[in-house]
């Protein structure tokens, strides 16, 4: 490591910057992969057959735009890391594994467990830790807290899609 000018923290070497990378990449696609383990059995029975507002997407939609949502968190989680590490960023990169705990415990909530209601709440909690993440990588990272601001748009939609699905299936 050297030490970056004008900047009291050493400067990462470009191999512990890949792992971080690489790190980062894999703690977000696994949490992805276990809301999958809840989602993916429920898609063609249980959730073909709920009442769905006009404006719901089509199904095909959702896994795409959650892989570039996923590959846009972990980028800007690894962006704020590489300033110092846990040890220095442990505030926004705790609130950061929060929003991901949440977002992973929401797919077990409403495909897992077929509950929308119990859903709904851990999707405002949820919405609520990202904004606070995005906040707190923002503080550290204008591109951090950019990254998240898509994830922050499509879960305000997944919210009212959610709220909207629970309504019509109560």
């Amino acid at each position: 490591m050297t030490l970056d000018p004008g900047n009291d923290l050493p400067k990462p070497s470009k191999l512990r910057l890949a792992v971080g990378l690489v790190v980062s990449i894999v703690i977000c696609f696994a949490a992805a992969g276990l809301g999958s383990l809840a989602t993916t059995p429920n898609l063609p029975d249980w959730y073909a057959d709920l009442a769905k507002p006009s404006w719901n997407p089509p199904s095909w939609i959702f896994g795409p735009v959650w892989t570039v949502l996923y590959l846009m968190m972990a980028v800007a989680a690894w962006l704020v890391w590489r300033q110092g590490g846990f040890a220095r960023q442990r505030l926004p990169l705790s609130l950061f594994v929060v929003q991901l705990g949440l977002n992973t415990l929401w797919s077990v909530l409403f495909f897992g467990m077929q509950n929308p209601g119990a859903a709904v709440i851990d999707i405002l909690l949820l919405w609520t830790a990202i904004l606070l993440t995005l906040i707190a990588f923002w503080q550290r990272s204008r591109w951090a807290g950019t990254l998240l601001i898509p994830y922050l748009v499509w879960v305000s939609f997944a919210t009212a899609l959610n709220v909207s699905i629970w309504q019509l299936n109560a």
